[in-house]
């Protein structure tokens, strides 16, 4: 195999393909498994200076509450008409109840959230003017959850495995994924024939995800989990390639999607040479929530019958969508397979 990652050629076949299995996604349940949490935003003009320190003083005229992390990866599952099993850790708090309603309003289920007082919801409030952030606060707690905390999770794990199609771990770095819940879910997705994708965090090393059948970091991620230095890597035009075969090795997965921004995805899988598969963003205003919605169309259209490459065409035309509007957006459907017709 050259060191070489080819051109996916996108023709009008492929492009079929993937509005044929779109029809399917309706049919189709996923495990999520992660941190969850609430995007706040409060929203103003700047006139003044305040008198008791020199800080800009905000004149609110908008506060909006939106799903962040693994609640806004469900909501885009729903929106692009699959199904979700949505399991994470919430606190006993005001952030929990709003988290709810917004779960609600998505048509997400909160049934399988476990609830631990001790810890608070995670929510992230952006003060902002215009586009620009004055300020972000944090409520949120990043240590690892308690053993009955955790023994929680992997109960509803184990009770919903059965019944869905695919799993995926979102890991936030807040907390939830130890080794020990890590290897329990690995186990038990193999053991019952479940594709186990993972969306990992740079503060980990590799090996943390060792035996999922899929990772999808972006590139720094990957330099990150890997350990490697990008400048120890002569040859440019090798440089992802021989990080993302790197990873593959170290986790064991199968498939790598390894995302690039503008530059699109390249993919790796055993036994096959890596291919690169285009962005189809034509404007780019907020690139929150892009991961987000990637992940849910590449797992949708994976167990939905998608070659590997083909699922990431879908995922970067969902991921172009979300890009053009502010925020967490989830991808809809419809202006889905509007957009493949189109371009």
């Amino acid at each position: 195999m050259s060191n070489v990652i080819q051109k996916f050629v996108i023709d009008t076949a492929v492009k079929n393909r993937i509005l044929e299995k779109i029809s399917l996604f309706s049919t189709k349940k996923i495990l999520l498994i992660g941190d969850v949490g609430v995007d706040e935003y409060v929203m103003g003009a700047v006139k003044r200076i305040s008198p008791e320190a020199p800080v800009p003083v905000l004149e609110v005229d908008a506060e909006d509450k939106r799903l962040g992390l693994a609640a806004n990866v469900a909501q885009n599952i729903i929106s692009l008409g699959g199904q979700v099993k949505l399991v994470s850790v919430i606190g006993q708090d005001d952030g929990a109840t709003v988290l709810k309603n917004l779960l609600q309003k998505s048509k997400v289920s909160a049934e399988y959230l476990v609830t631990d007082s001790s810890r608070p919801t995670t929510r992230k409030t952006r003060v902002m003017t215009g586009h620009h952030h004055l300020v972000r606060v944090d409520y949120e707690i990043k240590k690892n959850l308690k053993p009955e905390t955790e023994a929680k999770i992997l109960k509803q794990v184990e009770d919903l495995m059965p019944s869905v199609d695919a799993v995926v771990l979102e890991d936030y770095a807040k907390g939830i994924f130890s080794v020990n819940l890590i290897e329990n879910i690995v186990n038990r997705a193999r053991k019952a024939g479940k594709y186990l994708m993972v969306d990992p965090h740079q503060t980990k090393f590799a090996d943390f995800y060792k035996g999922v059948d899929l990772i999808k970091p972006n590139y720094n991620e990957a330099l990150a989990l890997t350990q490697i230095k990008e400048e120890d890597i002569e040859n440019i035009s090798e440089r992802v390639w021989k990080v993302g075969r790197a990873l593959q090795k170290m986790t064991g997965a199968s498939d790598v999607v390894l995302t690039q921004g503008k530059d699109g995805m390249a993919i790796f899988s055993k036994d096959a040479e890596p291919v690169q598969v285009p962005t189809f963003a034509k404007k780019v205003f907020d690139v929150t929530g892009a991961g987000d919605t990637v992940i849910a169309a590449l797992a949708l259209g994976v167990i939905s019958g998608l070659k590997l490459a083909e699922a990431c065409v879908l995922a970067n035309y969902a991921a172009g969508i979300v890009v053009g509007k502010v925020g967490c957006v989830p991808c809809d459907v419809n202006e889905l397979i509007q957009e493949i017709r189109v371009i």
